[in-house]
């Protein structure tokens, strides 16, 4: 079995794949603030439901639990935000 090189383990640790997902979705809500249209919204749910399969992950293998919760709160923050941006493409 080929050794991980301290990079690599990095990459595919839970905090980082978590911490990696977050910033993801965030940048997908930032996209959607300022082009509220259905396929930039449709995107970032799935970027926010992957980060929130990361932290579910991160959660179960018991991360960082300060982290995880900065995490978490982030998350809803940004589904709220979503949210919004989405009642306002409805109401046009």
């Amino acid at each position: 079995m080929a050794k991980h090189s301290d990079t690599s383990w990095k990459l595919e640790h839970p905090s980082t794949l978590l911490r990696n997902s977050v910033q993801k979705a965030n940048h997908a809500v930032k996209q959607v603030l300022s082009h509220p249209e259905e396929q930039v919204i449709e995107q970032a749910y799935n970027a926010l439901s992957h980060a929130e399969n990361a932290l579910v992950n991160a959660e179960q293998l018991h991360e960082n639990m300060d982290t995880v919760q900065q995490d978490r709160e982030q998350l809803e923050l940004m589904k709220q935000q979503l949210h919004n941006a989405q009642e306002i493409v409805k109401d046009r």
